[in-house]
């Protein structure tokens, strides 16, 4: 796979976009353990093209996070054009990504997002457009129809590569499906052997062992894992190693987690600001991280109440003291 052009893996594993989880603090820990690929979160065309700072400030990046897309959506190719001119000139990612996958109300309806699959002329008019307005590689993520009477993962993918998509995400669900039901990976199978582009599959990615999964039974060019990364950023380093034949690390340890969840948060603190609303917004994350411990729905309710990153460090402290205390006994 030549794309992105510094990606060092034959199957370069992505980190998908991803409202609200995808910002920059757990981009840049996703990368550290082994994401080869980040994307933004999905960017309103309209807002970019505005200039608000609040849309605006949702995009930058640091240089650790490279190579990383920014991904747009819209149903307006003057306006999504616009933005990606805007995208390449303030922010100079490594591609330029548009979003034909978003199944959320509020994206879909006004056609934005998988709303657009409705219209295959609007998904190339848009493609066209975007290509024009930018010298970044251009790639576009879709589902497999808008519903079960327009599903044609093939036919969809084949236009956006005609109209100069120059690798293509596919998550084969419909828009209507929403998170429901069993991704359809051979629809991925499908769409890679049709396609000349990359094809990175994307749907359904929990363990591990699901990456390896899919890259045998897609033959897909690289693999984009979303919800699978919450609160485990440890999924890419040992999806890599089943990838690459090695057996697969060791689960991280609580003291591990913890180091790592509170690492993140210092990065969100830097980041986003060192404030009450950092610290709430925050609570998801511990939440996500703590999956799976002993006593992990108390440990969840008491994250849940902080109301800020000092009350965390104290309740892991406590947690990791408990715990050591009992073995010991």
């Amino acid at each position: 796979m030549n794309f992105p052009s510094s990606v060092a893996h034959d199957v370069p594993l992505f980190l998908a976009p991803m409202a609200g989880v995808s910002e920059s603090p757990f981009r840049q820990i996703c990368r550290r353990y082994g994401a080869d690929v980040v994307v933004s979160e999905f960017i309103s065309s309209v807002g970019i093209s505005l200039g608000i700072e609040r849309v605006l400030a949702e995009m930058r990046f640091e240089p650790v996070e490279r190579p990383i897309g920014i991904q747009i959506y819209g149903a307006d190719a003057a306006i999504m054009a616009r933005a990606a001119g805007m995208v390449t000139e303030l922010f100079e990612p490594d591609f330029v990504d548009i979003n034909f996958g978003c199944p959320v109300k509020k994206v879909v309806r006004n056609n934005g997002g998988s709303g657009c699959l409705k219209d295959m002329g609007l998904v190339r008019g848009i493609i066209r457009a975007v290509r024009d307005a930018t010298h970044l590689p251009v790639t576009v993520k879709i589902r497999s129809g808008w519903d079960e009477t327009q599903r044609d993962p093939v036919d969809i993918a084949l236009r956006c590569q005609e109209a100069g998509a120059q690798a293509l995400t596919l998550h084969p669900r419909t828009r209507t499906q929403m998170y429901h039901g069993n991704a359809n990976w051979d629809e991925i199978a499908q769409v890679a052997a049709a396609l000349t582009i990359p094809v990175i599959g994307n749907g359904d990615i929990r363990t591990p062992e699901d990456v390896l999964a899919m890259r045998n039974h897609t033959s897909c060019a690289g693999i984009m894992i979303a919800r699978g990364s919450f609160g485990n950023p440890w999924l890419f380093a040992q999806a890599r190693d089943l990838l690459d034949g090695r057996a697969k690390r060791s689960d991280p340890t609580p003291q591990e987690r913890f180091g790592t969840a509170l690492e993140h948060a210092r990065l969100a603190l830097r980041l986003q600001g060192d404030t009450r609303k950092t610290a709430l917004e925050f609570r998801k994350h511990f939440g996500w991280y703590t999956k799976g411990l002993p006593g992990a729905s108390e440990l969840r309710q008491q994250l849940f109440a902080i109301e800020s990153m000092a009350e965390a460090e104290v309740i892991f402290s406590e947690y990791l003291f408990g715990s050591a205390r009992s073995v010991a006994a």
